[in-house]
């Protein structure tokens, strides 16, 4: 009862825990200000959708929850659109190479190893980074602790040297001049993620645009929006004609269950209190990460599977 097949996941699932699923990484992407990404892919491949499927289609569900985001700030003007374009350039130089060698790994067999071990790098690096946030900012609030800054020197060398490269541009939405090289870098970095993980990159690629290209804030999330529809939309495209690993029925179940979510967790977002959710939010992506870990030590159900080779 309530099952539903998917064509390309070639699995029965309960329809009850896609739409489930879906409100709950909507609801936290909504409260966060996060595309989910990074939640859903994992959450999914705990239910037993195979993770090359699980990545290649929670790609639409970035691309859905970036639109709805990005026409309030076309209207509210705060979208660089010179940069998004540039962005847009080198994502879809990562995102192309990403499908690449996704096919190469799926094609060896590696595929599920490897996602498995860039999400538990990625969500440890992150989780660790927000705990230890949460704990200074929670520490600082109830006990007074005043904790020391980090010294920015290594960034200040970082940004001296960005400030020599050649094929300088000037944004006048920004109001920066920087090298043409450096947003190409990161979004081809992002666009590769996309392909691998099945993310939109956004957790990195702001902090990067704020630090490293020195955007203002005001910019800053309408361009990464911006940008991440066209990189995901590329890399959505790419995985359906290339590895045929985009479950359109799985996808739109997420689609629609995760914009309803996203709702109901912008409004929850104003009535609780932001540190404390941020630090619930880290431990819940240090849980996923834990569970992913295990999962790579522990023994298959099944040491030898047969299948039927596809022509």
């Amino acid at each position: 009862m309530f099952q539903i097949y998917l064509p390309i996941a070639e699995i029965p699932v309960n329809i009850l825990l896609i739409l489930s699923l879906g409100l709950l990484t909507g609801f936290l992407a909504g409260m966060f200000g996060i595309g989910g990404g990074f939640l859903a892919t994992p959450f999914l491949m705990f239910i037993g959708i195979p993770p090359a499927v699980a990545v290649s289609s929670s790609a639409n569900q970035i691309i859905a929850s970036s639109v709805s985001g990005l026409m309030v700030h076309l209207r509210k003007g705060t979208v660089d659109i010179k940069m998004g374009l540039i962005l847009v350039g080198g994502g879809f130089i990562g995102s192309t190479f990403g499908v690449s060698l996704f096919r190469i790994l799926q094609k060896a067999g590696q595929i599920d190893l490897v996602i498995s071990l860039v999400y538990v790098i990625f969500l440890g690096a992150i989780s660790s980074m927000m705990l230890v946030d949460g704990i200074k900012t929670l520490s600082t609030k109830k006990y007074g602790i005043v904790w020391e800054k980090k010294d920015s020197g290594r960034l200040q060398c970082l940004l001296n040297w960005i400030d020599t490269l050649p094929w300088k541009m000037h944004f006048p939405k920004s109001d920066i001049n920087i090298s043409v090289l450096v947003p190409i870098v990161l979004s081809i970095g992002i666009g590769i993620l996309v392909s691998l993980m099945g993310i939109g990159g956004g957790f990195m690629m702001i902090p990067a645009m704020i630090y490293i290209l020195r955007m203002p804030s005001s910019v800053v999330v309408g361009t990464s929006l911006f940008q991440i529809i066209f990189i995901a939309s590329n890399a959505t495209f790419l995985q359906a004609i290339t590895n045929n690993s985009v479950d359109i029925v799985l996808a739109f179940l997420m689609i629609i269950s995760s914009a309803i979510g996203a709702q109901m967790g912008t409004r929850a977002g104003y009535k609780v209190d932001a540190d404390n959710m941020r630090s619930f939010l880290a431990l819940l992506i240090f849980m996923v990460c834990l569970k992913m870990l295990f999962g790579l030590f522990a023994a298959p159900e099944a040491l030898y599977t047969v299948e039927v080779l596809k022509r």
